[in-house]
């Protein structure tokens, strides 16, 4: 009977342990999504947050008219941000962002990703992460235009 009793503590405790990470990695997932891509892409334009929060390899894949794959690499925007931050340019509306998804499995989550400009739903991004030994890092996007 005791031993029952410690296999069961046993499992309620690794079911805790599992859900508490699993919470973790949410909040630290949301938290690169925020820094890198809502406020370092989007926003505030930040150069160090979006480099920490994207891998080098990342991808941006779209389908062009002509029905094709495209392919845009993290550096061509890193290169937009540069020349828009030598020149001072801001956002003129800041773009918010809800997250109506967020589906972790082990070291890869795809988050689901509205964003919004003066309250009206611009973008539907899907973003696939994978965790790192640095942490969780933003590795390829596919979105719809509204």
């Amino acid at each position: 009977m005791k031993r029952s009793i410690t296999l069961f503590v046993l499992a309620l405790l690794s079911v805790a342990l599992m859900a508490q990470e699993k919470a973790s990695d949410k909040e630290m997932i949301l938290k690169t999504i925020d820094k890198a891509y809502v406020q370092g892409l989007q926003n505030v334009k930040d150069i160090a947050n979006i480099e920490k929060g994207f891998h080098p390899g990342f991808n941006l894949l779209g389908v062009d008219q002509n029905n094709h794959l495209t392919k845009f690499p993290i550096y061509t925007w890193y290169d937009i941000v540069k020349i828009r931050e030598a020149a001072g340019e801001k956002p003129e509306i800041e773009t918010t962002a809800k997250f109506p998804l967020v589906d972790i499995t082990g070291s890869a989550a795809l988050v689901k990703v509205e964003l919004y400009k003066e309250g009206k739903m611009i973008f539907t991004d899907y973003l696939s992460l994978y965790k790192f030994e640095e942490g969780w890092r933003i590795v390829a996007k596919i979105y719809h235009r509204m």
